[in-house]
């Protein structure tokens, strides 16, 4: 029970993050040249040379719009649908932070039920636009999510955390650095029903600024529907958090390299979010603290299934991330290896072949971050030493894998 209570906090503060939902995809990646494909091979004392970082000039920098390719054909059956945010939105970081999250309610006018088989966000506002997670909301919530948009003065709401709507929300579109279209195999798609709306929310980066407004956005998604007439199966995302716990690198000093003052900061930005960490620690480590720059945690298979892709998301202190089934035994699998991390790409990354997965198997997610790094991107260099710890912020840092998979097969 109490491992269920804590994964209820994660999977609402998951919901913040990056968390790419999506299965099964082509992507042809060419928006950033400022990729870290090539950094770091290895860490010494938690710390990076000059040379470690690449060319990586960190997100935000690049202020060129975002262009998309053109989109696969349609598929039979299937149709483009483009919806926009209902207003141009500027930004401001709210609690003295660089970051907002920002919800907004857009109706992609349902009459029936639909099947997103495909998605492409596409950001106005390139040089402000961090990521964007899109939730389905049933029709039974449609009040309620109406209720929070008009409770916000402006347009949209703030949502630090998920879509802070409730009643069966689910992830079924997201956009972060290195993805175009998301288009599913053929039979997989998000069921959408009749009166279904989406809640955009973009996480807006104004480390720039300083927080202060950096321009209006006025963002938009193109879905790729289908009527569903053979039989799809439906998709879900398990979400695979682990702690972070990296203290500031040797020669940093200040405040917030104190650990207890870094996640009373994070509160602070983010409200009840800002509890993640200590959440997780309890949950992957029995309420260990074990500082460091690699930590792990592993996370038990609810039911049987088929994997079909996986990605992994952290923020610019990210060097490497893996996400391996069943470790340490005989029937260990490595689901993703991502060994030189690149902000600036975080595509989904479909399996050869799907892989199986029964109840009680065990998912572990390892991340490896670099404190050295924060002196030398431009996006971070003039941000105050800190002990790092899981935050929404993008000076923050965050460990999390994703599976997305079929349940129930």
């Amino acid at each position: 029970m109490r491992r269920r209570r804590l994964l209820g906090l994660l999977v609402v503060a998951a919901a913040a993050i990056l968390a790419v939902a999506i299965v099964v995809v082509i992507y042809a990646p060419d928006r950033a040249n400022s990729g870290r494909a090539n950094a770091g091979a290895a860490l010494a004392g938690g710390s990076a040379s000059a040379t470690d970082a690449g060319d990586h000039a960190g997100h935000g920098v690049d202020a060129s719009p975002y262009s998309a390719p053109p989109a696969p054909p349609l598929r039979a059956g299937e149709r483009f649908q483009t919806i926009t945010m209902p207003q141009p939105y500027t930004p401001v970081a709210p609690n003295g932070g660089t970051d907002e999250y920002r919800c907004f309610l857009v109706d992609p006018g349902l009459t029936g039920t639909a099947y997103l088989t495909g998605s492409q966000f596409l950001p106005q506002n390139a040089a402000i636009v961090h990521h964007a997670i899109f939730f389905r909301i049933p029709p039974q919530s449609a009040s309620r999510a109406r209720a929070a948009d008009a409770a916000d003065p402006g347009e949209g709401w703030t949502c630090f955390g998920d879509a802070g709507v409730g009643g069966g929300d689910s992830w079924v579109a997201a956009w972060a650095p290195g993805m175009n279209e998301t288009l599913l195999s053929p039979g997989l798609g998000y069921p959408m029903p009749a009166g279904s709306l989406l809640v955009m929310q973009v996480h807006y980066n104004l480390l720039a600024t300083g927080g202060k407004a950096g321009g209006s956005d006025q963002s938009a998604i193109r879905l790729r529907l289908a009527s569903g007439v053979g039989g799809m199966k439906s998709l879900e995302t398990m979400t695979l958090p682990a702690p972070v716990e990296l203290p500031c690198a040797a020669g940093e000093s200040g405040p917030l390299c104190d650990r207890k003052t870094a996640v009373a900061d994070v509160r602070r930005r983010f409200g009840d979010v800002g509890a993640t960490e200590n959440a997780l620690v309890e949950m992957c480590d029995n309420g260990t603290v074990t500082p460091g720059p690699t930590q792990s945690c592993d996370h038990a298979v609810r039911e049987s299934g088929t994997v079909y892709a996986m990605a992994g998301h952290m923020h610019l202190l990210g060097r490497s991330i893996k996400v391996e089934l069943n470790p340490g035994t005989a029937h260990a699998q490595t689901l993703l290896d991502v060994p030189n991390y690149d902000f600036d790409n975080q595509s989904v990354r479909p399996l050869s072949t799907p892989v199986a997965v029964h109840a009680g198997d065990v998912v572990r997610v390892t991340c490896t971050h670099d404190a050295g790094l924060r002196k030398l991107l431009p996006a971070l260099k003039n941000t105050p030493p800190r002990y790092v710890v899981w935050g929404d912020g993008t000076s923050d840092e965050m460990c999390l894998g994703l599976m997305v998979w079929t349940p129930g097969d």
